[in-house]
């Protein structure tokens, strides 16, 4: 439980600060071409917010835990009093209220004010820009004739800079964030050729001719620095053989065309590196804690097994969910036994020390002066990797592979740490960019697309059209989000 509340805290903070700095770079753009915003909210505010406040008279008007300030819209009523219906004779025409009308503490008498918020369900944001065709279909608004302040009013070529702010604002606070990472912590990583205990593999490698403890040497006879090297070169650029060191013997193994897809089938990690299994920190109240295991101790058998690698523990636990089994372990070079019942996820409570500690790494440290190119280049090649990867999502397998807001929320580590927390929110910036500009309804290159069509032929789409697209793309995302995070619910009780 200590570790999903990390995770989520993670997760909730990094989103947070994407969010809020991705509706910037809208909101940054529309007030510098004199656009007015007309909301600006961290989080989805359904029905009402947890903060809401608007400078009004000179003066912040801020309340909590408030129901949503109305739409500026009623029904038009003609000279006899009577609703006005539209053509289809059920429909009331409605109009914006008059700022007469209004009272005076009425926050939607001062339009001309960007009125904050923080919304209670933690899963975006959005910046409401004035006479801009988006999710909240103010249709009231548009309606009436463009207004100076309105985004509609605008040359496309004041639109488009509106519309990349938060995917360009993305992309740079990726930048920025890998070059703080470098200055301030370095780059360390665990060659391929350090990998002393070898390297454990997901079933469809060992299918392919894969061993656990193989040491990889080349791929199609290219020297793989990192894991993730070896990764993309095998699954992602369709690599036809590799070469692995094996209790001493090269051995060459012919991968597989379909390799790729039963990779991304199985839904499981595809190599790491070994390490011993040496506990770090015990959790309260865990079959650890139980078992007075404490700091320092290394696992080196289970159930009458000998083994001390982390990977193979990990996998013999999971067959003993729920059981009660002897657990081996050195503390203080003494080797001693002990009795526990291991949870029912297959897990023994505890935090393990990083493989750092005991596999030679290479490390490089930055200057300021260096670390802003090397931040450049490392965003540069991460978004570029992203990009060769986004191909699989259109395979069968990678569809199924989809995840949501828990798969991403275990992407981050079961224990704080700023630097994997910064690594990470700089990655998800660079997805959150790139994904926000493909060309999709709803999302900032699907308006882009709309304007490119404007810039050639000379028409601007109608609004009609844009709110038929805008529909259009929020229901492909939002059946997108329900099926990928239906995935993690699928993969957490059913695998």
């Amino acid at each position: 439980m200590e570790a999903f509340l990390i995770r989520a805290a993670q997760l909730i903070l990094s989103l947070a600060i994407l969010v809020l700095l991705h509706e910037f770079g809208h909101f940054g753009f529309a007030r510098l071409f004199r656009v007015r915003v007309d909301k600006f909210y961290i989080f989805f505010n359904p029905k009402f917010s947890l903060l809401r406040a608007k400078k009004i008279n000179g003066k912040w008007r801020v309340k909590f835990f408030a129901k949503n300030v109305e739409p500026n819209e009623r029904m038009k009523l003609d000279n006899m009093g009577n609703v006005v219906m539209k053509s289809d004779g059920k429909t009331p025409v409605m109009e914006p209220v008059p700022r007469a009308d209004m009272p005076e503490d009425d926050w939607r008498r001062y339009p001309e004010h960007t009125e904050w918020g923080i919304g209670w369900l933690p899963l975006g944001g959005y910046c409401k820009i004035a006479g801009m065709v988006d999710e909240s279909m103010d249709r009231t608004q548009l309606a009436q004739a463009p207004k100076p302040w309105e985004y509609r009013s605008r040359s496309v070529w004041q639109r488009l800079p509106i519309i990349i702010g938060g995917v360009l604002v993305n992309f740079l606070l990726a930048l920025i964030i890998y070059a703080a990472v470098l200055f301030t912590w370095g780059k360390e990583f665990i060659p391929l050729e350090n990998a002393k205990y070898g390297l454990s593999f997901s079933q469809p490698m060992i299918d392919a001719g894969f061993q656990d403890g193989d040491k990889i040497v080349s791929v199609d006879g290219l020297k793989m620095a990192q894991v993730g090297d070896a990764v993309e070169r095998i699954l992602v650029d369709k690599a036809k053989v590799a070469t692995v060191e094996r209790e001493g013997q090269i051995v060459e193994i012919e991968i597989p065309n379909d390799l790729t897809q039963k990779a991304l089938a199985s839904g499981r990690g595809v190599m790491d590196i070994r390490y011993p299994f040496v506990v770090d920190k015990v959790q309260n109240g865990s079959p650890a804690a139980d078992a007075n295991l404490q700091s320092g101790d290394s696992i080196v058998g289970i159930n009458g097994k000998s083994m001390s690698i982390f990977q193979d523990i990990s996998e013999e636990l999971v067959l003993l969910k729920g059981a009660t089994t002897t657990i081996a372990f050195v503390r203080n070079g003494e080797t001693l036994e002990e009795q526990l019942q291991v949870s029912e996820d297959g897990k023994l409570g505890v935090y393990l020390r990083s493989p750092l500690n005991y596999l030679q790494t290479n490390k490089e440290t930055f200057t300021l002066a260096q670390s802003i190119p090397a931040g450049i280049k490392m965003g540069v090649e991460t978004l570029g990797s992203y990009v060769k990867q986004f191909k699989l999502v259109f395979t069968k397998e990678g569809v199924k592979s989809l995840g949501g807001f828990g798969a991403i929320g275990n992407l981050f580590p079961p224990q704080w740490n700023w630097q994997s927390f910064w690594l990470m929110t700089a990655f998800l910036s660079v997805i959150l960019a790139f994904m926000n500009f493909l060309p999709i309804p709803g999302l900032d290159g699907g308006y882009v697309l709309f304007l490119l069509y404007e810039m050639i032929t000379g028409r601007k789409p109608s609004d009609r059209f844009m709110e038929y697209a805008q529909s259009i793309g929020m229901i492909l995302l939002l059946a997108l989000v329900l099926f990928a995070n239906g995935n993690d619910i699928f993969r957490a009780f059913f695998k």
